[in-house]
Formats: structure tokens, sequence, C-alpha cells
């Protein structure tokens, strides 16, 4: 969420970065002043009716004393109509906090600088390339295929247990899932994140401060009996850990990673392109989420891609990274990197990563503080990356690890799996 000290200070300049996102913010940044301006103004007449009426107290109070009832009295009339405007006011006040809060959420983060103006995914900016792609034989198979063969992956049984979008992982499937996720945790902590395991349901409040809800209410799975969310991604119960707290600048930079399956609605997703493992309703994903001073963010996001360069380099995939243009970039994200890996059978490229900044945006709804050099409250910096999101990653060694022989282990994931071939 937007300052509104911000706003209000850099109004034109934040109209013309939003308008990168091709958005309106003319007239929604000065609707969100003019509300500003009025639950200010009626703050003021608040705290104004108020110390009056506190003032008319203490002399009720006096008088009673000395024996003055009946002036007493015609006190006690005015404060009583005081108590009444007051109570309008407070409540005036209320909605209008409201409106002017429910009008902040709809607000994207601006753009970094950097991001490339662009409307959809063609636009995002290629930056870096690695990996050689391997040359298959012409009867090499698509993931999907290479699952039913070596039954490793039962998606029909997923639907009859669930529905679309639930696949069952068997035998070596299963092991090479779990192989995966513990390499990942490693690479992490060895990397200086601390490992943490978080609750795979969510509160309103918490999908809030990470800016999953409302902008994305629709993709989540919502339990109405308890008004809980299924996590969409770690990055939300993880980053809410620091929901209202004041972290001492001697902890930056802040570091966790943690496991967890992630649940997605992804409607209106049909198609080829969402076959197999493609796209999901429940996968699992390895997260890293870092707290920093925010002179310190964009060099821990270059440190968080050159992370995730490694563990792909050691997977020996072949990769490459995009920054997002303003038509792809997220609603709550000032920058953001995608790792995409090259499916060969699919002859296409799989996103397999997303590592982002979101500078205040999210700090500023979690109320994620620290105190500076001068003991002034000031925003941190949040940022997040998935390290790795794991339907994907075994989609591309199923395929670009196919051989004649059966589907070749990375060298790295062998003493994870215990094999080094599924056949």
């Amino acid at each position: 969420m937007l300052q509104l000290q911000v706003i209000r200070d850099n109004k034109d300049e934040i109209i013309k970065a939003l308008n990168k996102r091709k958005i309106d913010a003319d007239s929604l940044l000065s609707n969100v002043l003019q509300l500003d301006e009025k639950r200010r103004t009626t703050q003021t007449k608040l705290d104004t009716i108020l110390a009056e009426s506190n003032k008319l107290s203490k002399e009720i109070g006096g008088l009673f004393k000395s024996g003055k009832a009946a002036e007493a009295n015609v006190l006690k009339e005015k404060t009583g109509a005081l108590k009444e405007e007051s109570k309008q006011l407070g409540d005036d006040l209320n909605v209008t906090a409201e409106e002017l809060q429910n009008l902040l959420y709809q607000i994207p983060n601006v753009p970094h600088d950097s991001v490339p103006t662009g409307t959809t995914e063609e636009d995002n900016e290629e930056i870096y390339k690695e990996g050689d792609i391997p040359v298959l034989n012409t009867d090499a198979l698509p993931h999907w295929e290479l699952a039913k063969k070596y039954d490793i992956i039962d998606f029909e049984l997923g639907v009859k247990i669930s529905g679309a979008g639930f696949p069952v992982y068997k035998g070596k499937g299963a092991r090479l899932q779990r192989a995966l996720i513990s390499y990942f945790l490693d690479k992490n902590t060895a990397a200086g994140y601390t490992e943490i395991q978080v609750p795979h349901l969510v509160n309103e409040a918490s999908g809030l401060g990470t800016g999953q809800l409302p902008d994305k209410e629709g993709q989540m799975y919502h339990v109405t009996a308890d008004d809980l969310y299924l996590i969409p991604t770690a990055e939300v119960p993880v980053t809410n850990i620091f929901r209202d707290v004041i972290v001492n600048k001697d902890e930056f930079p802040i570091r966790y990673t943690g496991y967890t399956p992630c649940f997605r609605r992804e409607a209106g997703s049909y198609g080829a392109h969402v076959r197999g493992l493609n796209r999901l309703h429940q996968f699992d994903k390895v997260e890293i989420v870092r707290v920093e001073h925010p002179d310190n963010s964009y060099a821990a996001l270059d440190g968080m891609v050159d992370h995730v360069k490694e563990i792909l380099r050691e997977l020996n995939l072949p990769y490459r990274i995009l920054r997002l243009c303003s038509g792809d970039l997220g609603f709550t994200a000032a920058l953001t990197y995608d790792f995409e890996v090259f499916s060969t059978a699919q002859d296409r490229w799989l996103e397999i990563s997303s590592v982002s900044n979101f500078e205040t945006y999210q700090a500023n709804r979690l109320k994620l503080r620290f105190k500076d050099e001068n003991g002034k409250s000031q925003l941190a910096h949040t940022l997040n990356g998935s390290s790795l999101a794991l339907p994907r990653v075994l989609a591309g060694i199923l395929e670009n690890c196919q051989t004649a022989d059966g589907i070749k282990i990375p060298e790295v994931l062998i003493p994870y799996c215990g094999f080094d071939t599924i056949d």
C-alpha cells in the first residue's frame, strides 16, 4: 500500500509511474487525497470537541465542590451535546477512514524505474540466458507422458481424489519431489536463510498484509466456515511474522526460507499450455523471504537472483531471466525477475521462479518498521522469491534429462534421491 505522505508529496510523479501500468491514477489519487483531507479535517474537529469536553468536565467538578450545582448542571447539558457531536464525528471518521483504506488497497505498487513499459508477457525483457538446450531424440516425450510411462505421477488418480490439478506422485516421482524440497532448503540455509515451518491457512489480515487480498481473492481457496484462506505461497505466512513489528536495524538482513504446499484456484486456466505439471491447483514450493533496510534492498534482490542462478546451474537446466514489464508486473511488486526453464519436449519456456522487491508496499500494510539512527520509525523493505517452485522444475528435469535408457537424475540430486535413473 502506498504511503499517504508520499502520495501528498509526489502525486504527479506517482501518476506518471502508474501510467506505465495503464492505470488512470490521476482520478484515483485525487479521490485518495480528498478522502484524506476529509479524514484529517474530521479528526481535528473531533480532537477539538474532546478537548473542550475534558475541560468542561474539570470545571463541572470544581463547581460541584464549590456548591455551585446550578452552574454545574448548565455545563453538564453542554457536555451532553458535545458528547453527541463527538459520537457522530467519530462515526463519520470511521466511515471515511474505511473508505480511504479500501481505496488505497486498489492502488498497485509504483514500478521501479528499470521496469520496461509493456502490456503483456511478450514485452518482458530478457536480461540473461544460460545453459545448453539438449538435443533430444525425435521420439522424446513431454513430461505427462513420461510420468505415465514410468508410473511416477498419476494425474487421473488425482482427478478421482480431488479433481484436475491435484496430481499424485508415486515411487521415484515422490522421492524426487522430496529430494528437490530437501535440496532447495539445504541450499537456502547454507546461504544464510533460517528455515521455518509455517501454517498453511491464514486469516484475512495476513492476506491483506502481503497484498493477496483483495487483489487475488478470486484465486485463493477460502474456508468460509472459519474465515481462513489456503496459502497461495509461503510468502504470505512468512512475511506476516513481521506484521505490527518494529525490528532493530541491527537485525538486518532478516532471511527466512520455508517449504509449503501452495493452493491456487487458477480460474479460467484451460488448454494444452496448462497440461500435466504446467499449472496446478496444489503444488509444492520452497520460498525465500527477506526483510531489509531500504538502503540495501536492491543489492539484496541481486543477491537473491544470483542464488537462484546457482541452484539452476547445479541442476544443469537451461534457463533465462526476464525483467517483467509494467503490464506483467505483480500488483504489489516494484521490480520482478522471472526465471524460466526451457522445456525441450514442449519447445517452450516454463516459469519456475519470481524474485521481487516490494520496497515499502507490503511493509506499509503490515506496519513493519524499524528505528533509524535518529530513533524515528521507518518502513522496512520486503522481498521474496521462489527457490524454487517444484512442478515445472520437475517437468524440466523429466523432459530435458530423458534418454533411451530412462531419465538421468541431475548429479546434485542423487545423494538426496538415492538413485541416479528413473527407468
